[in-house]
């Protein structure tokens, strides 16, 4: 799937004005959800996704600034938080709402079930939380 194709329906799912808007939700979701999730499995959505979407997923991976100790725990499993703080989270990179970050955040991560493989979308879910699972498509979020 290339980058526009994937904003565009980012746009569409989220009923977003304009392409601006639907890359600041892909850039705000990827980078919060790498934040959540392992390196690695990171590291294979990025290997999936277009170039521009990956780097939201990679800058993250490599950015971590912590002690060497702390970012190698941290990473291996993903920083651990709720709901409500990846809804922050998402909201305050796209500079909307909780709500609306919350509805483009499943947005995006809608798209991304079509644009993976279903494989990598399992592996997502599994080390995602209940209530974060819950903003991807129901049948993925019934498999975690």
């Amino acid at each position: 799937m290339r980058y526009e194709e994937l904003t565009g329906q980012v746009q569409a799912h989220a009923a977003l004005p304009d392409r601006q808007a639907a890359e600041r939700a892909v850039r705000a979701t990827l980078e919060t959800l790498a934040e959540r999730i392992p390196d690695g499995v990171a590291d294979h959505l990025a290997a999936q996704l277009p170039g521009e979407a990956a780097e939201s997923l990679r800058r993250v991976v490599a950015g971590d600034e912590t002690s060497p100790a702390r970012r190698a725990d941290a990473r291996s499993r993903g920083e651990p938080f709720d709901l409500t703080a990846f809804a922050g989270r998402v909201a305050w990179r796209s500079r909307t709402s909780e709500e609306s970050a919350v509805r483009e955040a499943t947005a995006v991560l809608e798209v991304l079930d079509a644009a993976v493989s279903p494989e990598l979308m399992l592996k997502v879910g599994h080390v995602l939380p209940p209530d974060i699972r819950e903003l991807l498509p129901s049948a993925r979020a019934a498999e975690g």
